[in-house]
């Protein structure tokens, strides 16, 4: 055995582990099928502009250790997430506040917006809801969903939004004061100079190969380490023995502008099913960038194929059945832990990411 540990991924959670066991002495390979460090945050430079290549990566978190964690890496700016959502020739806040109510029927105060989602609530006569249609307009009514929510969702998640989970929504805010600030999180920022960065840091000093697929290179790394962290699919790590799990997919289709400013904010939702991209990002307003040129991202959602990137887990009720059958088989591994979005199969923002891998470096290490 060459090495304690074969991390599969150089995403958050596999860099972090790889960190963490290098520091008490451990030897780490970490192993990316990708030719670059960072999996989804990795960002790239273009025109002095970061690019974040995998759709937006705003860091936001309430737990003080998980910030004073990352902020090891890097210098954060004060970035708040505030997207605008286009409906047509409408512009709207995100999330949904007391601007967007203004702006969607004219209310000044937090009572009168209260009292027409009210009324559209009980003209909807909804009283447990079964679907994210019906949570959406038992939380905001009818009018919020029809433009700012069903198109956008139905997009997202490839699905009508009567046959989406509840959960969902749950974790969009509302709120009846003038705030645009997306997140209720203590803490919020994005890494001056990108999080490429931060992940190199992370694997400074530990053996790195890229352009190296574990699946590829199964029989040659098999007796390389003493135990493996995979963030990978799980169900490809059984070979789908049980059957796939659902994932979906995204395409970006990234320009450069030769213009200063594109659309006047970061992130610029289109919540029209008929436009096929759910939003547009300009980079450079993450991090306040003056530069003379501009870089746009259209992120296309799509379902996940075999051979394609996963990006989201399909949390539903079947899917989360199919994953404890897969979770039992990990279970009974003693030389592999699986982490991560794709090896736990849930919708973890970078933070959750953060704390369970702390978590495993704690119960391993």
């Amino acid at each position: 055995m060459t090495y304690d540990y074969l991390i599969v991924g150089s995403g958050l959670f596999g860099s972090i582990f790889a960190y963490e066991a290098n520091k008490r002495g451990k030897k780490c390979l970490v192993i990316d099928k990708r030719q670059h460090v960072g999996g989804n945050i990795y960002t790239k430079e273009v025109e002095g502009i970061n690019v974040h290549e995998y759709g937006a990566h705003i860091f936001h978190t309430s737990n003080k250790i998980v910030w004073d964690y990352i902020r090891q890496f890097a210098e954060f700016n004060r970035y708040t997430n505030s997207p605008i959502a286009k409906y047509k020739d409408e512009i709207y806040n995100m999330p949904f506040n007391m601007n967007t109510f203004h702006k969607m029927w004219g209310v000044i105060t937090p009572q009168e917006a209260q009292a027409k989602i009210n009324e559209q609530i009980q003209e909807a006569g909804i009283v447990e809801p079964q679907n994210l249609e019906e949570q959406a307009i038992s939380m905001v009514g009818k009018d919020i969903y029809e433009k700012l929510i069903k198109g956008y969702t139905g997009k997202q998640w490839g699905k009508p939004c009567t046959e989406l989970p509840t959960f969902i929504i749950k974790r969009l805010p509302v709120r009846f004061t003038y705030d645009n600030n997306y997140f209720n999180d203590l803490y919020q920022g994005i890494p001056i100079g990108g999080y490429t960065q931060i992940i190199e840091k992370m694997l400074d000093g530990i053996d790195v190969r890229l352009n190296c697929d574990y699946f590829e290179y199964r029989d040659e790394l098999k007796n390389i380490a003493e135990k493996v962290v995979f963030t990978g699919m799980i169900d490809q790590y059984y070979d789908y023995c049980y059957g796939e799990l659902e994932y979906r997919s995204l395409r970006f289709e990234t320009e450069l502008l030769d213009m200063e400013n594109y659309q006047g904010n970061a992130v610029v939702n289109y919540n029209e099913y008929e436009i096929p991209y759910t939003r547009i990002i300009e980079h450079k307003h993450f991090e306040y960038g003056t530069q003379p040129k501009t870089v746009i991202t259209r992120e296309y959602p799509s379902q996940w194929k075999k051979g394609d990137e996963p990006y989201y887990p399909m949390n539903d009720d079947k899917n989360n059945a199919l994953y404890r059958k897969y979770e039992e088989l990990a279970k009974q591994e003693k030389n592999v832990i699986f982490g991560g979005r794709l090896g736990m199969y849930k919708y973890f923002d970078m933070h959750h990411v953060i704390e369970e891998a702390l978590k495993c470096v704690d119960h391993y290490l």
